[in-house]
């Protein structure tokens, strides 16, 4: 068990409902559960301090890296200036405790293919029952509870079509089945893109049947962590129109390298503004 202080901008519960994750459940007692790679952490806020229910390596070796603690997002937020953007300070305000994860850019690749025309909870529905179809199964010591990993591409292509249906994938199978044949065989390497810039990486997972540019900026945002990758959904694009008078008039040279935290930012802002 590790447990202090954290003093930069952190909040569960807004992270959790920001988009980016799908394996993390509120427990009971108000507690995250979280599931990375093959690690479980269990993390509760209690008063001003936070408990992980992992050991210190495990805390400096993954977890650290996992919420992205070197970077400082009160920082990132100091660089808004009030009376030049109002509405993005009023989302910077209102985000205050987001954080951008450092997730697996495999799971994110397979995630948000899941997450065409789905809504959060479809999607977690699906992310978990594919897990448990063909995904390792592990077992949590700390309070003996069962989990799985996300699919490799080869226990994805074992599985057969008609049971990957039952996850609720749809039309999103092929997808799936094209992308993990193409990580097996060798074609997509995961790990050279992250020595690729933005540019080079959109362009490889454009090639990917089923990934478009709103998945595409996903992965590079939530998996890459290329932190000026700007996702846009129907969200976004209405937040561009409405508050910016369109895409080409939002300032993306000015919030350069950020763009993709401000998203994150302005999403669960006008997501929750109640308009």
């Amino acid at each position: 068990m590790v447990s202090g202080r954290i003093v930069d901008d952190f909040n569960l519960d807004k992270i959790a409902d920001s988009g980016q994750c799908f394996r993390w459940e509120k427990q009971s007692d108000g507690a995250y559960s979280i599931i990375h790679l093959d690690k479980r952490l269990k993390i509760l806020k209690v008063g001003q301090e936070y408990e992980l229910s992992c050991t210190m390596d495990d805390y400096k070796n993954i977890w650290y890296t996992y919420f992205d603690f070197d970077t400082k997002y009160s920082k990132i937020r100091q660089l808004i200036d009030r009376n030049n953007d109002r509405f993005m300070y009023n989302a910077v305000t209102y985000g205050k405790g987001i954080r951008i994860l450092r997730q697996d850019t495999w799971e994110m690749l397979i995630s948000f293919i899941i997450s065409q025309r789905k809504n959060i909870p479809a999607i977690k529905s699906s992310i978990e029952k594919l897990s448990r179809l063909c995904g390792t199964r592990h077992i949590d010591e700390t309070d003996n509870t069962e989990y799985y990993s996300i699919p490799t591409p080869e226990q994805i292509l074992k599985t057969s079509v008609n049971d990957l249906n039952a996850c609720g994938l749809g039309y999103r199978v092929d997808y799936i089945k094209s992308v993990a044949k193409e990580v097996y065989d060798g074609k997509l390497d995961i790990k050279s893109l992250e020595n690729m810039s933005y540019e080079q990486s959109l362009y490889r997972l454009k090639q990917l049947y089923g990934v478009g540019d709103k998945v595409a900026n996903c992965v590079i945002l939530f998996g890459l962590h290329n932190l000026d990758a700007f996702p846009i959904d129907i969200w976004i694009q209405r937040i561009l129109e409405n508050e910016y008078n369109g895409e080409n008039n939002y300032p993306f040279e000015k919030y350069r390298p950020y763009n993709g935290v401000f998203q994150q930012y302005m999403y669960a802002y006008y997501r929750n503004r109640g308009d």
